[in-house]
């Protein structure tokens, strides 16, 4: 079978623990698959005396010099779990110049420098993998790359953030407030103590990133995506919903034009029907909805975080990489040859549910239906609350309209003086 592989893990968090125990327990099965046995040689921790209680590897392992670990001339892979910016770039770029191969799960270190990460794979002859960076377990990034290289994809609709995920279940499903479901799933593990990066769509926008630049074979990072958390997101938003038909999800989307001159990326909370497929992802589970040519339509469902659903992901990149390794050859490196136009979101067209405070009186519609017009978005149904003596919300769900003119049609309605409060403006997807 030929020598043992050498494997290099850069941190031991609850994903980098996970990658190690497997490594170690499942050594016959992954030998057999590479068709060399798996070493793990070293592990990078920021603090080496740490009890790691029942790990099933060798302490003389740990080390707190990750970057020697990385360079060192043995290694023949190496994982990077460590995430954030830096010092991961640092290390990754070290480890591809010393001519290992690298697996990541870094998403965000990929959406706002990937292109740095893969010109040094490629000039150095190194693989860079990185399904894990995506929804956890599940497997969306090389059938996009692989499986869909002969088709056409036109849209990516996905539910990449288990935290928000879980919040909007529960503000959906038991009526809870936005600030309720979040300590729920804090106290759950589900959100982290700062949980910004998921619930202001920090994390979901650097996922669309990815998502489009394999799907589009365009270079896109975070920058480019147009971002909106779910903080917003009222008890009254979900319930308004509900009477239409649907249920509000925070959505990562990567769509080409028309025309396939242009590709629009964004994530931020929409209502989508009840019937579409991704309505029914629930709790933290993730979920990723492709439309291509060829294909149609395909929906990738799991668990989209926790150690041993990334692990496995990771695992999956160790596996490929390491039999690149044993064959020679190498896997797919970036895919940027179509360098479409990156849309602004001005232009991106969708349809849009606006609801309004207004006085309750004669000729309130049809100054707000004006308004409207004045933009060019069409009206499709109109549904009035009343509340109170001379109080009213009217809830106003338009026909496809750029953003553009829905944010004029917006602003201009602030200023009439018979509405007193635009209460939200929500996108409505997937239909």
């Amino acid at each position: 079978m030929g020598g043992a592989l050498r494997v290099a893990l850069l941190g031991c968090g609850t994903v980098g623990s996970e990658v190690a125990r497997r490594l170690s327990t499942h050594a016959d099965d992954l030998a057999a698959r590479v068709g060399r046995p798996l070493e793990l040689a070293g592990i990078a921790v920021r603090r080496a005396a740490l009890d790691r209680g029942d790990l099933p590897v060798d302490p003389a392992l740990f080390t707190t010099d990750a970057l020697a670990l990385a360079t060192r001339d043995d290694i023949d892979v190496v994982v990077e779990v460590i995430g954030g910016i830096e010092p991961a770039r640092t290390l990754i770029l070290a480890a591809l110049e010393a001519g290992a191969s690298v697996v990541t799960a870094n998403k965000a270190l990929l959406a706002e420098d990937g292109a740095t990460l893969f010109a040094a794979a490629e000039k150095h002859g190194g693989d860079l993998y990185y399904e894990a960076a995506v929804a956890g377990a599940i497997p969306i990034l090389r059938p996009l790359r692989e499986s869909l290289a002969g088709d056409r994809v036109r849209r990516v609709l996905g539910i990449v953030n288990g935290t928000t995920n879980y919040i909007l279940t529960r503000m959906t499903e038991s009526g809870a407030s936005f600030s309720d479901a979040l300590e729920e799933a804090q106290t759950l593990g589900y959100a982290e103590a700062d949980p910004t990066a998921d619930v202001e769509g920090f994390d979901a926008a650097a996922k669309a990133a990815i998502l489009a630049g394999l799907a589009f074979h365009t270079r896109v990072t975070a920058a480019d995506v147009h971002r909106e958390g779910v903080t917003e997101v009222t008890s009254a938003d979900v319930a308004s919903a509900r009477a239409m038909g649907c249920v509000v999800k925070l959505l990562a989307i990567a769509e080409v034009s028309a025309d396939g001159s242009s590709v629009g990326v964004r994530a931020h909370p929409a209502m989508i029907p009840t019937t579409h497929p991704l309505a029914s992802v629930r709790e933290a589970f993730n979920a990723v909805f492709v439309e291509s040519e060829a294909a149609g339509e395909l929906m990738f469902y799991g668990r989209g975080a926790g150690g041993a659903p990334t692990a496995s992901a990771v695992l999956g990149d160790i596996v490929a990489v390491a039999r690149h390794k044993v064959s020679g050859g190498r896997g797919p490196g970036e895919s940027s040859y179509a360098d479409l136009r990156l849309r602004p979101m001005g232009e991106t067209v969708t349809r849009y549910h606006v609801s309004l405070d207004v006085a309750d009186r004669s000729g309130v519609l049809a100054r707000v239906a004006t308004a409207f017009a004045e933009h060019g978005v069409s009206i499709e149904t109109v549904r009035q609350e009343k509340h109170g003596d001379d109080d009213a919300v009217l809830v106003i769900v338009t026909h496809d309209a750029t953003d553009a003119a829905l944010s004029a049609t917006v602003e201009s309605l602030r200023h009439l003086d018979v509405v007193r409060r635009v209460l939200s403006v929500m996108r409505v997807e997937g239909r």
